[in-house]
């Protein structure tokens, strides 16, 4: 960092240097004997001395004073007043204040340095030291795009003649209520990392583009080599449906929003469309990354370095397309789907995951998956300037008195439209109240025990870049100090809370939501916590916890408030993601950004100001069972004569179909038609998993050890009975609090795995990891259940004890735990 912080960083791994001393006293008997004063002042400095030496001799680090002894830490506000007035700060006003400024303009990554120079601003004007961090990143901007649906008009002589019967817009139409939506340096329509190039080919409808609506069309025997194909989005990371399809020799691809996915909310239901109603504008586009998220994320060309000035840059990127790629409105593909309709076989031959939500017959498509015949082809024209760039992170701290012991949070700034009032920007918004509030705090007298670092990264929407790169700077230094990342992405564009986190983390989100009034309460007094399903899903990828939570081991939460399959339609990635959009429909009034800011704080402020890390490991046990029985649950499957799923291993999403997909991406690599006798493979196999459940039940006993010796020092620091003149007995209680606070900080990097995954080293974490063919959704065990969709036995049972070894590894992080005496 090219601040203070770096300093910061290393100067915990150096203890003082000890000055050795020698004093020779000789005392004549005929000398006068000091006086008792004298005496015990000496004493007092020796006593006092040895103390302090002792401690920096077990912990190889100075000692602070205040953090030294935990009921001595002076602060001015109490903990039950830090909390007054994280929860009173945040204003529904200044939400709205920071939203409108975040988007009045465009912010695309590496072209917002404004921006981040504004937010560097303002956080010291709440009184939060700030500076910028850069990059020098591989990355993409949009020059030209073309598509067309050519006819061949004649042949002669061997050469044809074609004319075109449909050129797209490749525009959103301008909209009088919604300033943004018509600004002049707007920005186009585009993919990041998609791939230059000018194919013309025959086009093949396939559905979502997941793996097995891939693998459903080769059984069908469609043909996919040279031709371009049409995809809705949906069902999974959009970056990996160009990847499938590369991988199967298709030459293009097309993406577009089908408001079939849209449930109730459209306008063949009598819903009007947006910004008359709630329903999807036809025109939206969802521009995005097509970055193969699932195999690494960051800058393609330093894989596990930083992109720092003079850094080797990689020739070959492996993480992103080698085909074009090009994303479109409803209105744009209706004619390429029209084109269709006659040729091949219906959506509706297939299964029900075609069908579902798929708006047959609508507005005139029978969706006919192709190809479409020679005559009838698609012209796909895209050219992408790429370039290296710098990136800008803003980073601010508040100094806490542990020096080892760090809190991260963050939300990302960039956006792929001038607006980006729900991505990113309520979460900015989000953001800035909540390190308002805690600048408010810091201006009454507080300091808290950790050290907070906000940062407002740039670059996430490519692929997480900025939060990936900093971490890989800074990563000895994090493995060693951070105890938790928290996250906002989409702060709000919805009523109903979502949370994604590492199960440490539980019990801090449930506590925060209990203590924040729900702003749709159906019964007085309700809680966002009593209004909420309580579900908290796994970590995936898709936001800037990855880097933290699969890359460094630490545990990390992402949270939010979303829309549901009801709500007004979100358009993600539009323009139409404006300030308008959610004043008028995400977030009226901007109450549900007032009340994410006092969630968001509260769990801050939980991490950051209590002396025992309010951890529990214990869940982590009951989360590592429940794993391995979904596991079993998938076996069972398999040596059943019904095609299994994967819906037990994955509990996240980020689109609506998220779920239904990920159920279905790798079940194709296990034959569906196997007969009824057993596979005996994978019966032995399913064995070796008990062994799993005993190593988890011994790592169970060991976290609740530790949750019960913190729970014994939380109970110790509120009776606070120990004399202030009892030095030993408060250093004594000061080291059991340091060694439980240790465990806890280093639990979640006991999961690593150096080697990292198969295929995809990048990610090291052997209990989480997004979906090798989801690329959002998180899916656990991610090396052992790759191997059993591929039947692949021994490369399972070599993953099983890789994981043993993890658990055991955790449980002695964790063991030998002393009572109190």
């Amino acid at each position: 960092m090219d601040y203070s912080l770096s300093e910061k960083a290393m100067a915990f791994d150096h203890g003082l240097p000890l000055a050795k001393s020698h004093v020779t006293t000789q005392v004549s008997s005929r000398q006068r004997p000091q006086p008792y004063w004298q005496r015990l002042f000496k004493s007092a400095l020796l006593y006092f001395g040895f103390l302090y030496l002792s401690a920096v001799l077990i912990l190889r680090r100075p000692l602070v004073w205040p953090f030294s002894w935990p009921d001595c830490h002076h602060n001015k506000l109490s903990h039950d007043q830090l909390r007054q007035i994280i929860f009173d700060t945040p204003s529904s006003q200044r939400a709205e204040e920071w939203s409108r400024y975040y988007t009045a303009g465009p912010h695309l990554a590496g072209k917002n340095l404004s921006q981040a120079l504004w937010t560097q601003t303002k956080w010291e004007q709440f009184g939060i030291n700030a500076e910028i961090n850069t990059y020098d990143v591989y990355i993409n901007y949009p020059k030209d795009h073309r598509l067309a649906l050519l006819k061949k008009k004649d042949e002669k002589d061997g050469i044809s003649t074609w004319e075109v019967s449909f050129e797209a817009s490749l525009e959103e139409d301008i909209i009088e209520e919604d300033p943004t939506s018509g600004l002049q340096d707007r920005i186009p329509t585009f993919h990041g990392y998609s791939a230059s190039g000018n194919v013309t080919a025959p086009v093949v409808y396939v559905n979502y583009g997941t793996y097995q609506d891939f693998e459903d069309l080769l059984k069908a025997n469609v043909p996919l080599e040279g031709k371009i194909a049409i995809a809705r989005y949906g069902g999974i990371f959009r970056g990996l449906k160009v990847k499938r399809a590369q991988e199967l020799g298709m030459v293009g691809v097309i993406l577009y929003s089908d408001p079939g996915d849209d449930g109730d909310v459209t306008d063949e239901k009598g819903v009007k469309t947006y910004p008359d109603g709630p329903a999807r504008q036809p025109s939206s586009v969802q521009r995005g990354s097509t970055q193969f998220l699932s195999v690494a994320p960051g800058d393609p060309t330093t894989p596990g370095y930083p992109s720092k000035p003079g850094a080797p840059r990689q020739p070959v990127h492996t993480a992103i397309p080698s085909i074009p790629s090009i994303p479109i409105s409803y209105v744009d593909a209706l004619p390429i789907l029209k084109a269709l309709n006659g040729h091949g076989p219906k959506a509706a031959d297939f299964n029900q995951w075609w069908t579902r939500n798929a708006g047959l017959g609508y507005k005139g498509v029978d969706y006919n998956v192709g190809p479409t015949p020679d005559h009838v082809v698609v012209n796909l024209y895209n050219e992408q300037d790429y370039v290296t760039t710098p990136l800008w992170n803003v980073i601010g701290v508040i100094n806490g008195t542990i020096p080892d012991e760090v809190i991260v949070v963050g939300n990302h700034r960039d956006a792929w439209v001038a607006g980006g009032a729900g991505d990113p920007n309520s979460g900015s918004a989000v953001f800035n109240e909540v390190i308002r509030s805690f600048g408010e705090a810091l201006r009454l007298g507080w300091k808290p025990l950790r050290t907070i670092v906000f940062a407002s990264w740039d670059g996430e929407e490519y692929g997480l870049i900025g939060s990936t790169e900093w971490v890989e700077e800074y990563l000895p230094w994090l493995k060693d100090a951070i105890v938790a990342y928290v996250n906002t992405d989409v702060g709000c564009r919805g009523k109903f809370l979502t949370a994604s986190a590492a199960p440490l983390l539980n019990q801090i989100i449930y506590e925060a939501t209990k203590s924040v009034p729900s702003p749709n309460q159906t019964i007085a007094g309700q809680s966002v916590y009593d209004v909420w399903d309580k579900k908290i899903r796994t970590m995936g990828s898709g936001s800037d916890f990855t880097a933290f939570q699969d890359f460094a081991g630490i545990p990390s939460v992402d949270i939010g408030f979303n829309n549901d399959i009801h709500s007004a339609v979100y358009h993600y990635h539009s323009n139409y993601d404006s300030f308008h959009w959610m004043e008028k429909f995400g977030d009226p009034g901007f109450v549900y950004h007032r009340t994410m800011a006092q969630i968001f704080g509260l769990i801050v402020a939980q991490l950051a100001d209590l002396p025992i890390i309010q951890f529990g490991a214990k869940d982590y046990a009951v989360a590592l069972n429940s794993y391995v029985d979904k596991v079993e649950g998938k076996l069972e499957a398999i040596l059943s004569p019904i095609e299994f799923a994967t819906s037990s291993l994955v509990d996240d999403e980020e689109a609506i179909f998220e779920m239904r997909a990920s159920q279905r991406n790798t079940s194709s690599l296990v034959n569906s038609s196997k007969k009824d006798s057993p596979n005996l493979p994978a019966l032995k196999f399913k064995k070796s998993l008990k062994g799993l459940h005993k190593v988890i039940g011994k790592f169970k006993k060991q976290a609740k050890k530790l949750d019960e010796a913190a729970e014994e020092l939380r109970l110790e620091l509120a009776d606070n009975d120990i004399p202030w003149w009892n030095l030993p007995a408060k250093f004594k209680l000061w080291h059991r609090i340091r060694s439980v606070n240790t465990k806890y900080k280093l639990l979640e990097r006991s999961f690593l795995y150096d080697q990292g995954l198969d295929g995809r080293p990048w990610f090291k974490h052997v209990v989480f990891a997004p979906g090798l063919w989801t690329g959002y959704s998180g899916a656990v065990f991610p090396g052992l259940v790759e191997s059993i969709d591929v039947e692949d036995w021994t490369n399972a049972r070599r993953w099983v004890d890789i994981i043993e070894s993890r658990i055991k590894n955790a449980a002695k992080a964790i063991g030998e735990h002393k009572e109190k005496r």
